[in-house]
């Protein structure tokens, strides 16, 4: 019985044990993990289909998004770039890529983002040619860590469809309030840009109560993540991010129609 109880025996069972748990989790790791990253892209699709209030509790997702185009932008020229599959393309990892982004610092940085990828999927619901919406990726650091969403714009480029949020560690009940359908319902209609046509975003989130088309009410008691959203949409819709591709669609011609003019021209002059 002594040799039964002793220090070498019960650590050798200690240690075969921690390998078979070992084995068992591994396993269950990796033939789990196509699952998951199915019900990722499964989130992903459903949130993009929430911001563009195309979205219904017990719908078929994957048929919905039929109606949903991706197109890769380069953000330097606000052109759509065929560098990249839509598909497959990952702008948020390709950040950590010095080939592929490039180093903020300084007023050019209000998301607190440190690095920007150079090139980012966007989606477009109807035409992509002349589409309906126009859906953007929005990121930027709130009070506790990094928030990252979507937001939707019409296709004047100017006029908001909606925001959501689909991660984020705000306060529960304060900063946590991005995702509160009553503060979210509030940014439909809201103007990004005002009437002097530049590509300064006029959006924001005020502090108190808002006061024009360019402003949404302040979460109470949560005055440091409000800051962390107008931040992030100062940035994401100036020429920085997306300013330029968004100034296509608020001159009235999309990508699709000067491209096709293009074509028209070339086909005249020869």
């Amino acid at each position: 019985m002594a040799q039964n109880n002793s220090t070498k025996k019960i650590l050798g069972v200690a240690f075969a044990l921690c390998i078979v748990c070992s084995v068992i989790v591994s396993t269950a790791a990796v033939a789990l993990r196509p699952l998951q990253m199915l019900n990722q892209e499964l989130d992903r699709k459903t949130n993009i289909l929430n911001v563009a209030n195309l979205y219904e509790s017990g719908m078929d997702v994957e048929a919905a998004f039929g109606k949903v185009t991706p197109r890769v932008v380069n953000l330097e020229t606000g052109e759509y770039s065929a560098q990249h599959d839509p598909e497959t393309w990952d702008g948020f990892e390709a950040r950590r890529d010095p080939a592929a982004s490039r180093t903020l610092s300084g007023e050019r940085d209000p998301a607190g983002l440190t690095r920007v990828e150079n090139y980012v999927t966007v989606y477009l619901v109807g035409d992509p040619d002349d589409p309906e919406q126009i859906i953007l990726p929005i990121r930027g650091q709130g009070l506790w860590g990094l928030m990252r969403g979507f937001l939707s714009v019409e296709g004047d480029g100017n006029t908001i469809v909606g925001i959501t949020y689909y991660e984020h560690a705000e306060t529960p009940g304060l900063g946590a309030e991005v995702n509160n359908p009553r503060w979210q319902a509030q940014w439909e209609g809201k103007q990004v840009f005002d009437e002097a046509g530049d590509l300064t975003p006029a959006i924001r989130v005020a502090k108190g109560s808002a006061s024009n088309e360019h402003e949404v009410d302040g979460l109470s008691g949560a005055t440091l993540t409000s800051n962390g959203v107008t931040n992030m949409l100062q940035f994401w819709l100036s020429p920085e991010g997306f300013g330029e591709y968004l100034a296509k669609f608020r001159s009235g011609v999309s990508q699709g129609q000067a491209e096709s003019a293009d074509v028209e021209l070339e086909a005249q002059g020869a």
